[in-house]
């Protein structure tokens, strides 16, 4: 399963600062204000019983929904430094979804700012939370801005989460937990969740620049684009126009993070890159035989230096579909893949559903074949419950093992062909460019709300601020554990 958190900009302040005396001393721990937006017996407002669940003790869905937004704010107002109170508009609506995937929530900064006292870059778009800080006061009641009659035209962030999560035909089944100790099990955590959004509405964004066609609000820069590197064409994004700005943000993993925090906390951060492989080999082999690239599982058991090798059993057509393995395998499938590796397609369905019902009818482990042509991604989803290997091919590679295990010579059965899969340890920092830089999400085939304003998926461990989500995340924001906080204090925090 792969649930995309997806940020959307709801609105731009186009008003420039004029003369404003910033204050003197240190800044302290943030106080962050949740207004409540919900109606009556909607989102924070359901007065639906709830049990006690992980240390969140409300008595209703609403008071529980609530209890963790408070919990998620608190921990942002210890990270972060301000004299200035944050405000955030907090709501539960209908957001995009299907059997397969979803959009959990998004935030953004509802306002932006340039050219105020105390900006430390001209002419360059800052969030409003973040202004306000460096400004010394909040900028919306210097200037007397009236709200845009929303209600909360006026506030720092907006946040909005998907009322419909674990309803028929949404993720069915799958809810965000709502408890606060980490153990979500196979739901999705609401802190964890809520934490990456807030982190985009205090400013892990790209704000007022269309990604995708490089194109800037008001002609302007964010203070994002200071510490953007794009490697393919050697440019920060400061110097680009907007033709390669767009180019960038498909780049396929070379737009990189250059920031002087995030550079000094990634070998605390990131651990040494693992280079999966699969190594193909027998009689059949022929022109797929050699060592291949694979992406790694986000679930189930990590691969290792020790191969794990079978034969290869491509599952057979179903009813459902072809090689799929979205239901319960058939008797013939099952007879087919126990004790084997099994190559199964990509799509219709979660990738821990195919491999689950793998795992059910006895396979060793399994590749899942790409359905489009695309660079080597991972397979993401969480399931406690899994316990074999499974990772993900090219569809060249996927083709040419079909193509493989299909050719036969006369009076002889079709080939055997055995998979091995692997890790190797390299020298060099996961998800980071040759200089070590973290990687930004770019890839080539542009995902709106999720491309540039995040980590590159193949940061390891992962990261609280990657496009999907994970295992492994915790509500730790700062070095040595997550590089969130270290990004944000580049931006000026």
């Amino acid at each position: 399963m792969s649930a995309d958190r997806k940020a959307a900009m709801s609105r731009i302040n186009t008003l420039t600062a004029v003369a404003l005396l910033a204050l003197l001393g240190s800044a302290q721990a943030a106080t962050i204000e949740i207004q409540n937006r919900d109606k009556p017996g909607v989102g924070f407002n359901d007065p639906t019983p709830a049990s006690a669940v992980g240390g969140n003790n409300g008595r209703t869905l609403g008071e529980q929904r609530m209890n963790v937004y408070r919990y998620v704010a608190d921990i942002w107002g210890r990270n972060l430094a301000s004299d200035i109170k944050i405000t955030v508009s907090a709501g539960w609506e209908p957001l995009d979804c299907d059997a397969t995937g979803a959009v959990l929530g998004s935030a953004m900064p509802y306002n932006v700012w340039y050219d105020f006292p105390g900006a430390p870059l001209y002419r360059t778009w800052y969030p409003q939370a973040l202004a306000n800080k460096l400004a010394g006061r909040s900028l919306v009641d210097f200037f007397k801005q009236a709200d845009d009659g929303t209600g909360y035209g006026n506030v720092d962030i907006k946040t909005q989460f998907n009322i419909q999560l674990g309803a028929e035909g949404c993720l069915t089944g799958t809810h965000f937990y709502l408890g606060l100790d980490g153990n979500a099990g196979n739901q999705i955590d609401f802190a964890i969740t809520l934490l990456h959004e807030l982190g985009h509405g205090v400013g892990f964004s790209l704000l007022t620049t269309d990604a995708a066609s490089g194109v800037r609000f008001g002609d302007l820069p964010s203070v994002w684009e200071s510490f953007m590197y794009d490697n393919t064409q050697g440019k920060a994004w400061l110097a680009m126009e907007d033709w390669e700005r767009s180019e960038s943000a498909v780049s396929g993993g070379q737009l990189a993070w250059n920031g002087p925090n995030v550079n000094a906390a990634v070998p605390q951060v990131l651990a040494f890159a693992r280079l999966p492989s699969l190594q193909i080999a027998g009689a059949g082999a022929n022109a797929i035989a050699g060592r291949k690239a694979v992406g790694e599982a986000e679930f189930g058991p990590a691969l290792g230096s020790q191969p794990i090798a079978g034969s290869i059993a491509r599952v057979a057509d179903q009813i459902n579909g072809t090689g799929l393995a979205c239901t319960p395998l058939s008797a013939a499938n099952a007879a087919l893949v126990v004790g084997k590796v099994a190559l199964i397609d990509r799509g219709s369905c979660p990738f821990v559903v195919k491999v689950k019902n793998l795992q059910l009818a006895g396979a060793k482990a399994v590749l899942v074949a790409d359905n489009v042509v695309q660079p080597i991604a991972g397979l993401a989803g969480i399931d406690s419950t899994i316990t074999i290997p499974s990772a993900r091919i090219l569809k060249s590679d996927g083709d040419a093992i079909k193509t493989a295990l299909q050719t036969r010579v006369r009076g002889k059965p079709a080939p055997e062909l055995t998979a091995a899969l692997s890790s190797a340890v390299t020298g060099h920092y996961a998800g980071t460019d040759a200089s070590n830089r973290a990687l930004l999400y770019t890839p080539t085939r542009f995902s709106p709300g999720s491309s540039v304003s995040h980590w590159d998926v193949s940061l390891s461990p992962n990261m609280l601020m990657e496009p999907f989500i994970s295992q492994g995340l915790s509500t730790v924001v700062t070095a040595p554990k997550d590089l969130t906080l270290p990004l944000l204090k580049d931006l000026g925090w």
